[in-house]
C-alpha cells in the first residue's frame, strides 16, 4: 500500500527567554486540541522557507525574513492515511508581536517543558533537538 506524503513547514520561534511557541490545533481540524509548532502545508512550487514566511503571518501576524530561519532538524512520521515529512526551522528574530489571528490558543513553553503538552506523534521527537539547541 503507497501512502501519500504530505510535506508541512514548520517553525520554532524562540524568544529572548529561550522559550518556544507553540499553537492549539482548532476544533474541527484533525488532531484539534494538540499543540503543534506553527507552521503549515507547502503549496505546490512553494519552497518550506516561503511557507513558513506565508504561514506566519496567516496565523501568528508576524513578519519573518528567510535569512532569519535556520533549519533544525526535520520529522517524518507515518499517520494511518498518510506520510508527513516536516522539516523544523528554528527563528529567533521576527517584526511585529505574535498574535493568534486564528482564533488559536497559544503558549511560550520552556524546551524542557514541552513535554507537558500533548502534541501529534510527528512533532514529539523534535522536542529533544529544541532542548540540545536551547
Amino acid at each position: 500500500m503507497s501512502l501519500k506524503t504530505v510535506l508541512v513547514a514548520a517553525c520554532a520561534l524562540v524568544d529572548a527567554d529561550g522559550r518556544v511557541l507553540i499553537a492549539e490545533r482548532p476544533a474541527g481540524k484533525s488532531m484539534a486540541g494538540l499543540w503543534e509548532f506553527p507552521g503549515g502545508k507547502i503549496e505546490a512550487g512553494e519552497r518550506p522557507e516561503e511557507t513558513l514566511i506565508r504561514e506566519l503571518r496567516e496565523e501568528l501576524g508576524i513578519a519573518v525574513s528567510e535569512p532569519c530561519l535556520a533549519p533544525l532538524t526535520f520529522a517524518s512520521h507515518v499517520y494511518p492515511d498518510f506520510h508527513l515529512l516536516m522539516p523544523l526551522y528554528v527563528c529567533r528574530r521576527w517584526e511585529g508581536t505574535v498574535t493568534p489571528m486564528e482564533g488559536q490558543r497559544i503558549a511560550w513553553v520552556k524546551p524542557n517543558k514541552l513535554r507537558d503538552y500533548k502534541m501529534p506523534p510527528a512533532d514529539e521527537p523534535l522536542i529533544s533537538h529544541l532542548m540540545a539547541l536551547l
